[in-house]
Order: C-alpha cells, then structure tokens, then sequence
C-alpha cells in the first residue's frame, strides 16, 4: 500500500511535468508558426506579362512551407522559390539559411538555379538533423525568351499546362530531397513557356491531404482539376483546387502545412518583353 501511494505520488508529479512540458513545446511551436507566417509574403510583386496566384494555409500538426516571387537585379528575370520542411524545426533552420544567404545569393544576380541549390545545401550540410529534409523548388524566369530554368528537389510539385492543349505534364525532377547526404544538382531543368501557359507549383500538403477513409487527394485529382478548367483565370483555378481539396477532406484539418502558386503568361508579355529589352539596350548604350 505504501509503494502505491508512492507510486501514485510520482505518477502525479510526472503528469504535472508532462502537462508543463506540452504547454511549452505548443508555445514554442506557435512561436514558430508565427515567425514562418510572417514571412510569407502576402503579396506578390507586379510583374509585366506575367499574373500570379497564391495560397498558404498553415497546418498545426507538421509545417515548414515557405514561398517567394522576388526581382533579379537583370529587370528581365525574376526567381521563384517554394519549400516544404518536414517539421518546424527544419523549417526555422531552412528558413534562417536562406534569410542568411539574401543579401548574397548568387540568384539576385542571375546564377544558374543549380549553383543556387549548391549555395543553400552547403549551409545545410552541417546543421541538418536526421531524418529531417526539405522539399524545394528553385527557378528564373528570363523574359527574353520566355525561358524557364529552374531544380526541383524532392516531392514539390510543380505542373506546366500548355494553353493551346490544355495538357498537363509534370515537370522533370532534379533529384531528392535536401537532406543527410544531399547530392546537388550538376544542372538545371529548361521548360519553355509560350502565351498563356501556367506554371502550378504546390506543396505536398495538397497531394497528402486525406479524406475521412484514408485516402490521399493525389496527383491525379488536381491534374484533372486543372485540365477540366483549362481557360480559367490564375484565381480562378485557385478557388477551383482548394474547393475540391476541401470538398474531398470535408473541411479536415490539414496534416501539412498547404501552399499553392500559380503563374501564368499574358498574351502580350512578347510585345512587353520586346519593348523592354529595347530600353535595356538604350539604356547601357
């Protein structure tokens, strides 16, 4: 009787202690949650030629998502860059690399995308801890000839549909995730894009949402999203895949952190892009 009473006493303070510790890791994580919230931009550059689409919904369980649309110092390129840790703490480390490398990544002035992904594992490297990895998509834009270069790391998704088709087709992958043991990409993947054609880049927060019978949204389900809406506006499509996504969870709390960004090019970026290539040349004459 006595070593119960004991026993229930220690079990008691052990609750106590456990109640204290959930308190400070949720704290923590809201601290997290908060400073990765903050970061991500809630709006997007106004770039000529070009409309953009985007969407974060942060997940309680497991976050770490990040994206950006930022000007290069070439005003006819700019980068795009989406990121989904395995965790916060991933996150939070991911997230302080990149704000360590802005004022010099090689991406403002115009760097090959794979020289970029070689820049950021190596401020990885030493700091990354086991089994914690990062999805990325990194890539430029170059307004001259509509050319996109880009590496795509892991499970981000990202889709080209070609408006004169309305055919989806799933952009080639670099190679794996950022983690332990990371091999860089030796070059970077080329899409050409032509009036009108959208680049979707997502997280795999959508893929891997699930239904009350456990079963995954799936690449399948936003490709035909997108394929059964071939002529909608960026927004529009927005809507569009986050209605099914919601419709096929029935409203769930997601699993992962969610993010989606669409981008398309206007019919007139060529004239656009022309006249300002003209300026450019003006310019350094």
């Amino acid at each position: 009787e006595q070593d119960l009473v004991k026993y229930r006493a220690e079990l008691s303070q052990a609750n106590i202690r456990l109640d204290q510790l959930i308190k400070q890791l949720k704290g923590e994580l809201k601290v997290v949650h908060a400073i990765q919230k903050s970061l991500v931009p809630t709006e997007l550059p106004q770039i000529s030629g070009f409309e953009f689409s985007s969407k974060f919904i942060p997940s309680s369980i497991m976050g770490g998502d990040y994206f950006d649309i930022f000007n290069h110092q070439d005003r006819l390129r700019f980068g795009l860059i989406l990121a989904s840790s395995s965790g916060h703490s991933m996150a939070a480390l991911f997230l302080s690399v990149l704000l360590k490398l802005t004022s010099q990544m090689e991406s403002r002035k115009g760097s090959d995308p794979h020289l970029v992904v070689q820049l950021i594992s190596q401020e990885l490297e030493t700091q990354i801890e086991a089994n914690a990895q990062a999805d990325l998509f990194y890539g430029f834009m170059d307004r001259r000839n509509f050319e996109l270069s880009y590496c795509k790391q892991g499970q981000v998704v990202a889709l080209h549909q070609v408006s004169s088709t309305g055919e989806v087709i799933v952009l080639p992958s670099s190679g794996e995730a950022l983690e332990q043991g990371f091999v860089p990409p030796s070059k970077a993947e080329v899409v050409m894009l032509n009036p009108k054609d959208k680049v979707i880049l997502c997280s795999r927060g959508i893929l891997e949402s699930k239904n009350s019978e456990g079963e995954s949204f799936g690449l399948g389900r936003l490709c035909q999203g997108l394929i059964e809406t071939p002529n909608s506006q960026v927004h529009e499509i927005r809507n569009d895949i986050l209605f099914r996504l919601n419709k096929f969870t029935q409203n769930q709390n997601y699993h992962r952190d969610v993010t989606l960004l669409i981008m398309e090019v206007n019919d007139r970026v060529i004239k656009l892009a022309k006249n300002e290539s003209r300026l450019e040349d003006d310019v350094s004459k």
